[in-house]
Order: C-alpha cells, then sequence, then structure tokens
C-alpha cells in the first residue's frame, strides 16, 4: 500500500472484529517505533505491548473502558519517563560511543549541551518534555500500521493513574501517557468504517513562505 493511499485508509477504529494481527505485522509495527525520532535521540519513554486478553481485561474494567480494548488484537502503552537526569544522559552517551565504536569521552560537549538544555528545567518541565517525546513514537506508530494495513487506534481518554497502579509503573519511573489498540475494524458495526475521510484542505492547513 502506497503511504498516502495508506493514510486516506486509516481512522481510528471504534469497533474491531477480535482477529489478531500477525506477529511479523506487529514486529515491523513495533521497529518503527523503536525506529521513531525523539529530540536529541534520547527516548525518555518505554512502550509496554499487550496481548493477553486476561490483562486487556483488566484495562478494559479499571482504566479504559472502550470496546476496542477488548475487541482488539495488541494494546501498546506508551508511558514515558517521570524524571530525567544527569545518569540518563550519561547512560545515552555510552550507548553512542558502543553503537558508533567511538571513545565517550568525545561526545562531553554533547552530553553537556543536553544537560545544560534539560537539567536546568524543573522536574515537572522534564517529566513534560519526556511525555512529548512518547507522542513522536505514537505518531510512527499510526503510520506504521497503516503501512502494514493494520487499524491502530490512538486513546488518551483513559484513567492513567489507574492503568499505571495495574501495570506498576511508578515502581518503573513511568507514567503512562496514551494507548495504541491495533487490530482490524469491524466493517459491520463501526458506523465510521466506510465514511469518508474528514480533514482541512492543503489551502487551510498550510502557510507558504516564499
Amino acid at each position: 500500500m502506497e503511504l498516502i493511499d495508506a493514510l486516506n485508509w486509516r481512522y481510528a477504529a471504534k469497533k474491531m472484529n477480535g482477529q489478531t494481527v500477525p506477529a511479523e505485522k506487529v514486529d515491523t509495527i513495533l521497529e518503527a517505533i523503536r525506529l521513531s525520532a525523539s529530540s536529541v535521540g534520547i527516548q525518555p519513554y518505554k512502550v509496554i505491548v499487550v496481548e493477553s486478553h486476561e490483562l486487556r481485561g483488566k484495562i478494559h474494567e479499571q482504566a479504559c473502558p472502550q470496546p476496542q480494548i477488548v475487541e482488539g488484537s495488541h494494546v501498546l502503552i506508551f508511558a514515558s519517563w517521570t524524571a530525567v537526569e544527569a545518569d540518563d544522559v550519561d547512560q545515552y552517551m555510552q550507548l553512542i560511543a558502543d553503537t558508533r565504536n567511538t571513545d565517550v569521552a568525545s561526545l562531553t560537549p554533547f552530553a553537556d549541551s543536553i544537560k545544560g538544555a534539560l537539567l536546568g528545567r524543573t522536574p515537572e518541565a522534564r517529566a513534560e518534555w519526556a511525555a512529548r517525546q512518547s507522542y513522536i513514537a505514537l505518531g510512527t506508530g499510526l503510520i506504521a500500521a497503516a503501512a502494514e494495513g493494520v487499524d491502530a487506534t490512538p486513546m488518551e481518554g483513559f484513567n492513567a493513574d489507574a492503568l499505571d497502579q495495574l501495570l506498576d509503573l511508578p515502581a518503573k519511573g513511568l507514567h503512562s501517557t496514551s494507548i495504541l489498540v491495533l487490530g482490524y475494524r469491524d466493517e459491520e458495526k463501526d458506523y465510521l468504517a466506510k465514511a469518508p475521510k474528514v480533514r482541512r484542505s492543503k489551502e487551510d492547513l498550510f502557510i507558504e513562505l516564499a
């Protein structure tokens, strides 16, 4: 499926048919999320992948009573770091050095730049920055799912505190920011399945400056 065709095809499915998404498609979507853009590349979040019908039932009951949670195939929970500290930057520098086979000391100016930009903010501002980064990954997941012909419904309307407690996220230094349900649309029961896509025109959306 060509990219623009895939994006025209995709929408936030309201009803799903329970069909399982093949493992190779899930893996492709997850790999796209792993490769997603992130400010300075640090990726201050985790993605929790839930396939278990039992656990999805608990999520539905305790935190997100939307039908796609149990009708879909997989639930991806994007959870951002609740704290961003100097040690996190140092670990990222070590990952760069190991990946690119370079001396970590050579990355000191880059590390100092990140620390100067981030650590001068309040802890609350750093946590908010981390949450915003998770949304970039969410968007990448949506596009990847469309390219794979998999429906993906993003959600913010859930009880984040309840979900955090259910998954013990505070103990992991995480806070849930969004959910992405993967599955397949139920064309007979979803009133939006065959509805035309509604988006603003390019003339209305874009401002071109010569």
